[in-house]
């Protein structure tokens, strides 16, 4: 079976729309840079809750650190009570290498996760060079448009987080009809 590549619905004509119900979210925050991840948490949970879903539906789990983040998605992922598992940390350079290996070991545990279990798992984790970038990253902006002046960026990494959650949540069930019923992707 293959898929048509072309976007049946545009991301702006998606948006624009009332998403489909999207079930429960689970957030993971980490408590490190908490200033930050707070930030990032408020970015998410206004965007989730803009678009229609409830605070019931949504579930804020914290732990430690950007460490801990991939046991408690795991947790989350395999329990299949939720749509998709948004983590969201921030990761501060340093004087040494350690924000390297909490990084790359968070970001392959949280892409292997999601291929794994079928649902989006989003990486909201900030990896940023100084406090200055984090703070620039989880602070409530007004929307801007991307580098190459299309599609919404908000300049609060959670926000965007939380928007492709939505967007992948609706782009799986799409995904899961069209495999079910032997049709062709849309054209």
């Amino acid at each position: 079976m293959t898929f048509d590549t072309s976007p049946a619905v545009t991301y702006r004509e998606w948006w624009d729309h009332s998403p489909p119900d999207c079930g429960k979210m689970a957030i993971i925050v980490a408590r490190f840079n908490e200033t930050i991840t707070h930030g990032l948490l408020d970015g998410a949970v206004g965007v989730l809750r803009q678009a229609g879903m409830k605070s019931d539906d949504i579930h804020v789990f914290w732990v430690p650190g950007a460490f801990e983040i991939p046991t408690a998605a795991a947790v989350a992922a395999r329990s299949g009570a939720y749509s998709a598992v948004l983590c969201l940390g921030a990761v501060i350079k340093g004087e040494t290498s350690h924000d390297t290996h909490i990084n790359r070991a968070v970001s392959l545990s949280l892409a292997k996760l999601g291929m794994e279990i079928g649902i989006p798992v989003l990486f909201g984790v900030l990896t940023c060079e100084t406090l200055q970038q984090a703070i620039a990253r989880s602070a409530p902006l007004p929307a801007v448009h991307g580098k190459d002046g299309t599609g919404p960026k908000t300049g609060n990494k959670g926000a965007e987080c939380a928007e492709a959650a939505l967007q992948m949540v609706a782009i799986l069930r799409r995904m899961r009809e069209v495999v079910s019923s032997g049709r062709q992707g849309d054209r």
